[in-house]
C-alpha cells in the first residue's frame, strides 16, 4: 500500500543555514522520494545570506524565494528527523527515524566553509534518498 512520500524534517536551532540548505537540496535531489521541511527552536528574520548566495551559485536555487525560517511547531508531522549537529538539546519531534548529521555551522566563516557544508549536505541527502529507496528507512 502506497501511503505517499515520506516527510523529512531538517532541524537546527535557528533554521537559518544548515537546515535551510538541507531543505533546498532535499527538494532538488530527492523530491521524488521524500518531502523536505526545515525548522528550528528559534528563528531568524532571514535565511543566512552567505548560505543563500552559495546555494544560488552552486545549485541555482534561490532559497529566499522558496523558503523562510520556521519553528518546529509550524511544520507537519514527519517520518524522519535529521538534526544538523547543533551541539545543544534539539527539540523532540515524534518520528519513525532520527539521526544527527553532526555538521559544523559555517556561519561567520569563509565561502569555502559554506561550500564544504553544502557539499556534505548534498552527499547526505543523496545517501538518505538511497536508504529510503532501498527500504532501510
Amino acid at each position: 500500500m502506497d501511503r505517499g512520500k515520506m516527510k523529512v524534517a531538517f532541524i537546527c536551532v535557528h533554521n537559518s543555514c544548515r537546515s535551510q540548505i538541507a531543505e533546498a537540496l532535499g527538494r532538488l535531489l530527492a523530491s521524488d522520494v521524500f518531502e523536505s521541511y526545515s525548522a528550528g527552536t528559534r528563528t531568524k528574520p532571514q535565511i543566512n545570506q552567505d548560505a543563500v548566495r552559495i546555494v544560488k551559485q552552486k545549485y541555482g536555487i534561490d532559497m529566499e524565494k522558496t523558503q523562510y525560517s520556521k519553528l518546529v511547531s509550524e511544520i507537519p508531522s514527519v517520518d524522519i528527523v535529521i538534526t544538523m549537529g547543533c551541539n545543544v538539546s534539539c527539540p523532540f519531534l515524534p518520528c519513525k527515524h532520527r539521526e544527527d548529521w553532526g555538521l559544523d555551522d559555517p556561519t561567520g566563516k569563509d565561502d569555502d566553509a559554506f561550500l564544504d557544508t553544502a557539499e556534505k549536505i548534498e552527499m547526505k541527502v543523496r545517501e538518505l534518498r538511497e536508504k529510503i529507496i532501498s527500504g532501510l528507512l
